[in-house]
């Protein structure tokens, strides 16, 4: 019998169960794959406590990486044996083994290994939907990314740094202004010792920065708002400190005519050429050595609640994975 992490209802980390699942054989379009890592990421958590109200019961995780155990009908390049990886598309992660559409996969590079894939899919392409899609990052552009030392901000960090970006992060203790710098963030702030919009603009010369790429929410969402230049663009990704508040359209022309964006990657690899096309990138930018994934941390996936009290508890660094 197959074991997955399963919720019956919303809640804390605690209504998360280690199960049995029935897994049969893939149908038209669908592979059964058995995981070797799982990835672990704030959607995870906003969808258990009901933030994001899912329909019950459900198996959480957007993220893994595993080895394809059989092919069904009608799947066209994939076969039995190969190492694939995903993020999004299809949710039921945190499990042993899952059947899967086909087409939410994506053939994992050889020069990358499983639990980096799983560390880095949702993450890096969600770097990659942010510094190309929502607002194209060129070189020469000063850019302001919360959270530095999280699993996305550091891949932002090094990304943004390749393309030729000045990177201003913030994080939440010396110890992760540390990490931050490591990975390429030019000038960390420490926001619980410093009022971060005021260091910003003393960084910028008092212009501002044209792009503010927050996944913190409710505690930065008014901040990164007076970080603006005119006409800047201000990408709200995530809530990890609870949902950012409304905000009137006057405010924005106040501020400097500025725009607001809320993406979300499930659109940005909606269709299956986006999604090989996002991976692709990341893909080469792992394996050149411009962007190192950092696994901050390893739990088993039967310990999934840890997990998950460890990253709301914003204890971890880096990526964590789920090992099956």
């Amino acid at each position: 019998m197959t074991k997955a992490i399963r919720i019956h209802e919303h809640g804390g980390p605690e209504v998360l169960k280690w199960e049995d699942v029935e897994v049969g054989d893939p149908g038209v379009g669908e592979v059964r794959i058995r995981h070797t890592a799982v990835g672990l990421n704030f959607i995870d958590c906003y969808q258990r406590s009901g933030l994001y109200p899912m329909d019950l019961p459900l198996t959480l995780g957007t993220e893994g990486a595993g080895v394809i155990e059989a092919v069904g009908p009608g799947v066209d390049g994939f076969s039995e044996g190969q190492r694939v990886a995903y993020a999004g598309g299809q949710m039921g992660s945190y499990s042993e083994a899952r059947i899967m559409n086909a087409g939410v996969l994506v053939p994992l590079a050889d020069g990358v290994e499983d639990q980096t894939a799983a560390a880095m899919m949702l993450k890096g392409m969600t770097a990659h939907m942010l510094l190309f899609k929502c607002f194209p990052v060129s070189a020469g552009d000063t850019i302001l990314i919360h959270a530095a030392a999280g699993g996305v901000g550091s891949i932002v960090c090094q990304w943004a740094t390749h393309l030729g970006a000045t990177v201003i992060g913030t994080v939440g203790s010396d110890e992760k202004a540390k990490i931050a710098k490591a990975h390429g963030c030019d000038h960390p702030i420490n926001y619980s010792t410093e009022n971060f919009a005021e260091r910003v603009r003393e960084i910028t010369g008092g212009a501002g920065v044209p792009v503010v790429y927050d996944s913190v929410g409710k505690d930065t969402f008014a901040g990164s708002l007076d970080c603006l230049s005119n006409f800047g663009y201000l990408i709200s990704f995530g809530n990890a400190s609870g949902p950012a508040p409304a905000v009137e359209p006057l405010t924005l022309m106040s501020k400097g005519s500025l725009f607001l964006g809320r993406p979300t990657l499930i659109n940005y690899t909606a269709d299956h050429a986006l999604r090989l096309a996002a991976a692709k990138a990341l893909f080469e930018v792992v394996e050149n050595g411009a962007v190192k994934i950092e696994i901050g941390q390893t739990f088993p996936l039967a310990d999934t609640a840890k997990a998950h009290a460890a990253l709301e508890r914003r204890q971890t660094t880096g990526s964590t994975v789920l090992l099956p």
